[in-house]
């Protein structure tokens, strides 16, 4: 006999039951003529999938890098210059951002697992930088102050990612896709010798897995994401700009990842939405606001070890004990009744 609350486990259900709730944003959000949270949710999905991404590198292979914004930017300015040069199609874009995302994410890969730990972490934020001052010293391309998009990317069949509405939905089918991706790479051999290699790289590398090339294969699909993550963000904001390629954005995708929890399927969203959400609080209150949230961050990062997941992994828990305790009663009932 198993009571309700054995069954759901709030963990799988409440990630689940947010990802449904943000489908159902866009009509919601029409008839309440509230059109300003499609755009500010189609941005946190965004986050989220670059997030994930950073997630493969970071949470499962326990390579902290500082560089993940170079692809965002990558893939942003893979829209802009393809416009500039007449492409407005989105597939010859995609195809655009995958190869030079996935080859400049081989090379620095390549180069920067080579170190480990603090060098590790030095080398992407250096290859990050570099990147970011190529573009800006690009006075033909707008510099520092970045390029307008002139037409943004078209899917075809009159949908164009310029509008918010189609945007979004990409967005959301797009994580989507990634979540079930990463929930089945986690149990995948693949992914369990990337989270082995996480935990001690040398026996990984003893019992005969290749640990260096999974994860060199790990950074690679992590960047190709971060750029599909930059194509999506330029077309939100039709503008692509070398900001986005500063480590201060790399710095905020940790943040998400640790804040959600690392090495977690849904623990991405829900540390882009409680880091997006916290940030447009804050900045309705205050200019400060980064005073107020920096030290936020910090106590929830410190408070909770696995992020809102652990959280939600603590209320598995509770919900499993409390079916067992309902199970134990159940049982003691019959057994008092079959003496009576």
């Amino acid at each position: 006999m198993k009571t309700t609350s054995s069954l759901f486990r709030p963990s799988l259900g409440i990630p689940l039951l947010l990802l449904l709730a943000l489908l159902a944003v866009p009509p919601v959000a029409a008839a309440l003529g509230a059109q300003f949270y499609v755009g500010f949710l189609a941005r946190v999905l965004i986050y989220a999938l670059a997030a994930s991404a950073l997630n493969l590198v970071l949470g499962y292979a326990g390579l902290i890098g500082f560089g993940h914004a170079l692809f965002i930017g990558l893939g942003a300015y893979c829209v802009s210059l393809s416009s500039l040069a007449g492409l407005e199609s989105a597939w010859p874009q995609l195809l655009l951002v995958l190869v030079s995302c996935g080859c400049i994410g081989a090379l620095t890969g390549a180069i920067s697992l080579r170190t480990r730990g603090i060098g590790f972490i030095m080398i992407t934020l250096a290859f990050s930088q570099m990147g970011y001052f190529v573009f800006v010293s690009l006075k033909q391309y707008g510099g520092d102050d970045g390029m307008s998009i002139i037409a943004t990317s078209r899917l075809g069949a009159g949908i164009d990612l310029g509008s918010v509405l189609p945007l979004f939905y990409a967005a959301w089918g797009v994580l989507a896709v990634t979540l079930l991706w990463m929930h089945r790479l986690r149990h995948a051999p693949f992914g369990m010798a990337l989270r082995g290699s996480r935990q001690n790289l040398a026996r990984i590398s003893a019992l005969g897995f290749p640990a260096r090339r999974l994860q060199l294969i790990a950074y690679v699909l992590s960047a190709i994401l971060c750029g599909l993550a930059g194509f999506l963000l330029a077309n939100l904001n039709a503008y692509a700009s070398p900001g986005l390629m500063s480590w201060q954005v790399s710095g905020e995708l940790i943040v998400m990842v640790v804040l959600g929890g690392m090495g977690s399927v849904f623990g991405p969203l829900l540390g882009a939405l409680a880091f997006i959400c916290l940030e447009e609080v804050m900045k309705s209150y205050t200019e400060h606001w980064m005073l107020i949230f920096g030290p936020m961050i910090i106590l929830i990062a410190l408070t909770g070890r696995d992020g809102l997941m652990g959280a939600l992994h603590w209320l598995d828990v509770r919900c499993c004990q409390r079916g067992a305790s309902g199970r134990i009663d159940a049982t003691a009932i019959v057994a008092n009744g079959a003496k009576q």
